[in-house]
């Protein structure tokens, strides 16, 4: 199987840990990113799968649906009533369930699929490894506000690489996502995984890179941090501009959260 589809379970194993316990009442808790509840977060990861497996099934199914999204959020539905028209049905105990069973079968699903194919997204068509990886950020990044409302500190792992790897793949996305002119050099990258160890992208350089802490990386770029709130050496003008707006995920431009606003509850 799929070393990122299994990365993809583990992931959603340890937020199922930490949502299991919780009785309904505190699905509906609020948290930081957007004004979202807790249901609000499970419905859009729920909405993220379901338009996972209408990938698999092909170009028209999910060109079909993804349009139709587009047209409501033209009318000014926002993604997070989306997801609320579509599984506002589902709430508490029984949401967790139903997304976990379907992220489940999605994850077998893109764990066996051949390697080469390529799937539709909302950005770019992505491969089967960087699509299973962009759903493992989506927990990663989603399941921290989750964490943070509840006052959880979550323990890192070296599962972050994943992350790490599509934030500075996409480095690129971020600024012509808003319309801007690529810069020629990407910065150099250097972070200190969980681990210990050390991963590293692009030729190294004294006056274009981005050095430090894994975790803290992969919060700015999946925007569940403000570069502020972060240790991160931040190192040349390119790579200051990509670190103020860094985002790694598909869809529309969106601005990171300022700086305080995103952090981990002081009491559960």
């Amino acid at each position: 199987m799929l070393q990122q589809a299994i990365d993809l379970l583990a992931e959603a194993d340890e937020l199922s840990t930490l949502l299991r316990p919780l009785p309904d009442a505190d699905y509906e808790r609020v948290t930081a990113f957007k004004h979202y509840t807790i249901n609000d977060v499970l419905r859009h990861l729920h909405q993220g799968d379901y338009m996972g497996e209408l990938a698999i099934e092909g170009r028209e199914a999910f060109e079909t649906w993804y349009r139709g999204r587009q047209q409501r959020r033209a009318a000014g539905v926002s993604t997070r009533d989306d997801a609320r028209l579509q599984f506002g049905h589902l709430a508490g105990r029984a949401l967790h369930d139903a997304w976990r069973a379907k992220l489940d079968v999605l994850a077998d699903k893109l764990g066996r699929m051949d390697q080469n194919a390529r799937l539709p997204w909302a950005g770019p068509d992505m491969g089967v490894r960087m699509f299973t990886t962009a759903r493992q950020m989506e927990v990663w990044a989603h399941g921290q506000e989750i964490f943070d409302v509840l006052g959880r500190e979550r323990q890192p792992t070296d599962r972050l690489k994943n992350i790490a790897v599509i934030g500075v793949r996409t480095f690129g996305w971020t600024f012509a996502n808003r319309g801007l002119p690529v810069p020629e050099t990407p910065p150099y990258v250097r972070l200190t995984a969980p681990s210990g160890a050390v991963w590293e992208w692009n030729p190294p350089s004294d006056r274009n890179a981005v050095l430090g802490n894994a975790l803290e990386f992969c919060q700015v770029v999946t925007q569940v941090r403000n570069i502020a709130d972060t240790h991160l050496r931040v190192i040349g003008e390119t790579a200051q501009r990509w670190m103020a707006m860094a985002q790694c995920f598909a869809g529309p431009p969106e601005t990171p959260p300022p700086p305080g606003l995103r952090r981990r509850a002081d009491v559960a």
